[in-house]
């Protein structure tokens, strides 16, 4: 049994994110342990929980973009309390309107084509999911939209000399996803708005 690039980087992403969730976690539990008994109270510890919190809402994000999808639902409550921890002092604002719980596959699209929004949108925004007879649509908006042309024509399929980066594995991820789903992604831009359909 071979297993393609797309669901390798998958299952190394959920390895990922399953080994360090616990620890994580923990950290969180003895934090608030610390600050219930008074010992530690502060900037210090509000920093410290504030960089937990951080980490842990990316880990859960990562979790779904960048893991094993498989057929299960997600429900929206659970998909809102991401986005809310992960819009949580951030410049960009991710919001889900889907009332519905959905498939994780298109869930995990979702939460790709949010990362590649991020990228343009570097002094922030929002960012927002929509659902509609199965065709998805994320929105994002900003007072300022910054596109790299060729990065950009990843996506949709077009030829692109672009140098994938760590950074940017978003980028290469969605469209193979999509089209492992039988869906094509396409991209329309506009000088306040990046929309991305599939």
């Amino acid at each position: 049994m071979s297993i393609d690039n797309v669901d390798l980087a998958a299952l190394v992403g959920s390895r990922i994110c399953h080994d360090l969730i616990s620890p994580v976690g923990a950290i969180n539990n003895g934090l608030e342990l610390l600050g219930m008994s008074g010992d530690l109270a502060g900037p210090e510890l509000e920093l410290i929980s504030d960089s937990v919190s951080n980490a842990n809402a990316r880990i859960r994000y990562f979790r779904v973009a960048f893991g094993s999808a498989g057929d299960q639902q997600l429900g929206r409550a659970e998909v809102v309390s991401i986005l809310e921890d992960m819009s949580k002092g951030a410049r960009l604002q991710l919001q889900w309107s889907p009332l519905e719980p959905c498939n994780r596959q298109e869930v995990r699209l979702s939460f790709l084509a949010l990362l590649c929004l991020e990228t343009a949108m570097p002094y922030g925004g929002t960012a927002k999911v929509f659902c509609a007879d199965g065709k998805w649509t994320v929105i994002g908006e900003a007072t300022k939209i910054n596109v790299d042309n060729d990065l950009w024509a990843r996506i949709s399929g077009e030829h692109s000399a672009a140098t994938i980066t760590p950074a940017l594995v978003q980028f290469a991820m969605l469209p193979e996803a999509a089209s492992s789903m039988g869906r094509t992604v396409r991209v329309e831009q506009s000088l306040d708005k990046l929309t991305i359909n599939f």
